[in-house]
């Protein structure tokens, strides 16, 4: 095959595909796909799921596969060609997407499929139909032609705006630095930090140190220079990416923030919905964004006093009031005081390639499968590894990739996404492969990368995630693994796994000093679990202004009077923030969950699933967190199950019952056991 992209016979083929394929491969797949969806729909007088389903299952898991490279390649590496490639070629996928959900006569088969669906049917083709016809009734099958068109042209501009947003966040990252050459401004900051701002300083052929914008650098600063100047400069650069306060104002996501917005507002009002947060719950957990921030508010009036007591507590602790730029630096202190706990210190104990044997070691332990490295397998660089997953028979589920370094030109933070889903039907198979993403600390020159125990939590919560996706039994693409899970329902498996990284037993696996061999000494761990709620409080309130914010300027948004967002986070603020932050604190410019990503009027779902991950996890504390059957009845109930069966009934067959919020109190120290 002369485009690499088009061969989806096997894994990417990262060796061979350039930028060049993109366009011409994604012409070609939706050329041929209409021509097949157009066969169908003539030759189909009375479809069922087998002759109608089935096929467009078929085409759409086709078109993820030779999509999902290019959307991984043009976020991990720093090429204006990858990036320029998949500009181009979004406008066709998105308009294609659009006409598919519009498609009256695809519409109406699906809903003559669901009618004649057997009452045995199974739940996963039953489930696959029903989100089918909600989202062509969200994507506004019913409407006008006009109005179908005008939704079109929104789809249209959104994409485009959101890639635009989060490009300008990219850009405004990688085009900062600081250059140091005073080594008493960077008194604090931890070896392994230093060593990479000096060899970026090098690279650049300047003396000194080098600080970039990238978050293994702003955290490293933030916690421990001594220099508050310096820390108020990273914490300035990084609260404005992307606007107008920042260093490069021609990225102001601004004009983005204000165009996505009334787009988003508009298309939820074409299709009956009264603002974008309604429409966004359509898909939801949750019964409506009142619930929601209900919700929201309960959580901040019941963790208000631990915030308002540990605020207290560490400004005693600094003598002084703190900035905003000041509380990660003066927590670290504070922890080493009373706990006797250094980041740093543990730190020399979890070596990335230790912690990811040990998290394999978990996996295997709870759900009775293998992970083994293939060396075989094309990557896109250097740092990019491929593991297959087995089952306890041998035979391989799946396999993913990780790339779990920093580097310029790569997107900041961490995540997985998919690169196929699980599929199987009508005698195809395909198995489920994943990317893991993150922008932990580079290898040193002796191929060591030390982790905070931050990052092993990071690296817990995106495996979590992975298992979710490589764990299903589903074998219809939209509903297996991630697929068809309420957007608030599935940080479950992820934020599940991070309770994990909170046992003596599993971190004693992921541990070993690189000198002596040593796992974490057990009077180091106790003091660690004894700082676990240090600051929970501060941290729950400032998850849930981030949610709030985002619920808040989707559900209250009014074209002829839009309240700014900037004035919207300052309501939020002084509703929820114990902090006074900066006027020029632009944190909504470089919020690319909410305008660049998936969590549009969701990024609640953080905490909504928080809720649920420890009310799951306390199921494993009552019997034993290695529990063999407990584990396999949340492997059975939760991870397998994907979108194929209602959430709640799934929870409730794995625990038992509703979630309380309870749980999450407790494991955060904010109310009493």
């Amino acid at each position: 095959m002369s485009n690499p992209l088009l061969d989806t016979s096997s894994l990417p083929r990262f060796g061979e595909i350039n930028p060049d394929h993109v366009l011409p491969a994604i012409e070609q797949i939706i050329a041929n796909h209409r021509e097949q969806l157009d066969t169908l729909l003539a030759n189909n007088p009375d479809p069922d799921f087998d002759s109608l389903v089935v096929p467009v299952e078929l085409m759409e898991h086709e078109l993820g596969r030779v999509w999902s490279p290019v959307t991984h390649l043009q976020s991990v590496l720093g090429s204006r060609d990858w990036r320029e490639a998949f500009k181009q070629a979004l406008p066709l996928l998105t308009e294609h997407g659009t006409e598919m959900s519009q498609n009256v006569s695809l519409q109406r088969a699906y809903a003559g499929v669901g009618e004649s669906l057997a009452a045995d049917a199974c739940e996963s083709q039953r489930s696959a139909v029903d989100h089918a016809l909600r989202d062509f009734h969200l994507a506004g099958v019913d409407l006008p032609a006009a109005d179908k068109n005008r939704f079109k042209e929104i789809m249209q501009e959104l994409a485009a705006y959101q890639a635009s947003f989060e490009h300008n966040v990219q850009d405004a990252s990688d085009n900062w630095s600081l250059h140091i050459q005073s080594a008493e401004e960077l008194v604090g900051v931890p070896q392994q930090a230093l060593d990479r701002a000096a060899e970026d300083a090098a690279e650049k052929q300047l003396e000194g140190w080098l600080l970039q914008l990238n978050y293994p650098t702003y955290d490293a600063i933030m916690k421990h220079a001594h220099d508050r100047q310096l820390r108020e400069k990273l914490y300035r650069a990084w609260s404005t990416r992307g606007s107008d306060r920042g260093e490069n104002p021609e990225w102001d996501n601004s004009d983005n923030i204000v165009r996505i917005l009334a787009l988003r507002h508009e298309a939820a009002n074409l299709v009956g919905f009264a603002n974008y947060a309604e429409y966004s719950m359509a898909t939801k957990m949750a019964d409506s964004s009142d619930h929601v921030l209900g919700f929201l508010r309960e959580l901040a009036s019941r963790s208000r006093a631990a915030a308002e007591q540990e605020l207290s507590e560490l400004q005693e602790f600094a003598g002084a009031d703190l900035a905003p730029w000041d509380i990660t630096f003066w927590l670290e202190k504070y922890k080493q005081a009373k706990f006797s706990v250094s980041n740093e210190e543990l730190r020399q104990y979890f070596p990335a390639k230790t912690v990811i044997n040990g998290l394999f070691e978990l996996a295997a332990r709870l759900y009775d499968v293998s992970l083994e490295q293939n060396n075989e397998v094309a990557v896109w660089h250097e740092d990019a590894r491929y593991f297959s997953i087995r089952n306890s028979a041998g035979e391989t589920i799946g396999g993913f990739y990780t790339d779990i370094y920093a580097r310029n030109g790569k997107r900041n933070g961490a995540w997985i996404d998919e690169c196929i889903s699980r599929q199987d039907i009508n005698g195809s198979t395909a198995l489920p492969v994943g990317y893991l993403v993150c922008n932990f600390p580079p290898l040193d020159d002796t191929g060591l990368s030390l982790l905070t125990h931050d990052d092993v939590v990071t690296l817990f919560h995106e495996f979590g995630h992975m298992l979710h996706h490589l764990l299903t039994r589903i074998g219809i693409p939209s509903v297996s693994g991630i697929n068809g899970v309420p957007w608030d329902a599935v940080e479950l498996p992820s934020q599940f796994m991070e309770n994990f990284a909170w046992s003596y037993e599993v971190l004693n696996k992921c541990s070993s000093h690189p000198q002596t061999g040593e796992p974490l000494p057990r009077n180091m761990f106790d003091k660690l679990k004894q700082s676990r709620t240090a600051g929970a409080g501060l941290a729950m309130l400032r998850q849930l202004e981030l949610g709030m914010f985002d619920l808040r300027l989707h559900a209250e948004y009014q074209p002829d009077q839009p309240v700014a967002a900037l004035q919207m986070l300052d309501d939020v603020r002084a509703e929820v923030s114990q902090l006074q932050h900066p006027e020029y604190n632009r944190m909504p410019h470089a919020f690319s969950h909410i305008f660049a990503g998936g969590y549009a009027a969701g990024y609640y779902s953080y905490k909504w699933a928080e809720v649920l991950a420890a009310d799951a996890f306390a199921a494993f504390e009552e019997v034993g967190i290695f529990d063999p059957d407990t584990a396999q009845r949340f492997r059975r109930e939760i991870l397998e199950v994907g979108g194929s069966r209602d959430i709640v009934d799934a929870y409730i067959a794995f625990r038992g019952r509703k979630p309380t919020i309870d749980a999450l109190l407790r494991q955060d120290g904010i109310q009493s056991a």
